[in-house]
């Protein structure tokens, strides 16, 4: 099967186009490298520099295309405040042209990269498919768009679709295939990892005082290998089904603390960090329910320990001499 996967230079997308190629697809990859890194996509691979805008662009690409996984987006929230033109341009208008591209070639399975940031404040723990979905970001509303657009295009033009709300994301390839680290990272373990490896003199972590074990929020981390894994389950899921929106996520929680004291044990090195008031916004607990995802794709999260994430994540920086 021939699949094209949008943003398959960037962190997430290089590990899903690793597990594509390692399961026997023939894989494209096109990717604009605004965040990505075009040593990171495995050489089985295809690479088209190129934007999804580019409609005379896509119209070459997808003529032998059966599937489309598109991860192409930016993804800062912060960012998404401050400008939400870049954001409605790039996440909306791109994943639209890039469905007109699809349906004009009769290409009609797409399994879309969403996000728990549809969700917003969490009302009830942990956070199911049914928690009603309110973002507090613009870049969270963005892909709660793409995901409806998916859902009536589902009953209009029967393009069949699955979104995958990724809790957090974190640790690279065990073997190392994946070669570049992320660009500009904006999360907490490779912000962690970044003053541990001394990229960075110092860190912030936003308030102690939430109601948790040591007052740090805590996150559901989910390893980008078992991320990779579920969008394979969900193009064999589109085989026999049409559309199917589901978390993906562990279920368990670490904090900001646990993470900072787990590398200092890993790498052997000192993090300094400095402790702020909280950003706004943050909850203090965040986790979901991941029981659609192994009923409905037989997928369950199994490289996800959090010394998995850090030793993974650790072992790049380490090899790649930083």
């Amino acid at each position: 099967m021939n699949i094209l996967v949008t943003g398959g230079a960037g962190y997430i997308g290089s590990h899903v186009v690793l597990e594509l190629c390692e399961k026997g697809y023939k894989v494209i990859v096109l990717d604009d490298l605004s965040l990505g890194n075009e040593s990171s996509i495995d050489k089985r691979a295809e690479f088209i520099l190129g934007s999804t805008h580019d409609k005379k662009l896509l119209s070459t690409i997808m003529n032998d295309i059966e599937a489309v996984i598109h991860l192409a987006a930016f993804k800062a929230a912060g960012e998404s405040m401050n400008n939400p033109t870049k954001y409605s341009f790039n996440n909306i208008a791109g994943s639209i042209s890039l469905i007109d591209s699809m349906l004009k070639h009769n290409t009609k399975k797409m399994i879309f990269s969403s996000t728990a940031a549809v969700y917003g404040e969490p009302l009830s723990l942990p956070i199911d498919e049914n928690h009603p979905t309110s973002p507090i970001n613009y870049y969270g509303f963005t892909k709660l768009k793409v995901e409806e657009i998916l859902q009536w295009y589902s009953k209009i033009n029967d393009l069949k679709s699955v979104s995958l709300r990724y809790f957090n994301a974190a640790g690279y390839d065990k073997q190392q295939r994946v070669s570049a680290l992320e660009n500009n990272p904006q999360n907490l373990i490779p912000i962690v990892m970044e003053c541990a490896a001394g990229i960075r003199s110092n860190m912030e972590v936003f308030g102690d005082d939430y109601n948790t074990h040591d007052g740090t929020c805590l996150r559901d981390y989910i390893h980008v290998s078992d991320l990779a894994k579920a969008h394979v389950s969900a193009l064999e899921y589109l085989e026999d089904n049409s559309h199917l929106t589901t978390n993906l996520g562990t279920g368990d929680t670490h904090s900001v603390y646990d993470v900072i004291n787990m590398t200092k044990a890993i790498s052997g090195k000192n993090i300094n960090y400095k402790t702020v008031k909280r950003r706004s916004g943050d909850p203090s607990e965040l986790y979901a329910s991941s029981i659609l995802a192994k009923d409905a794709l037989n997928w369950s999260a199994t490289h996800s320990s959090l010394k998995n994430i850090i030793e993974t994540t650790w072992s790049m920086y380490q090899n790649l001499n930083i």
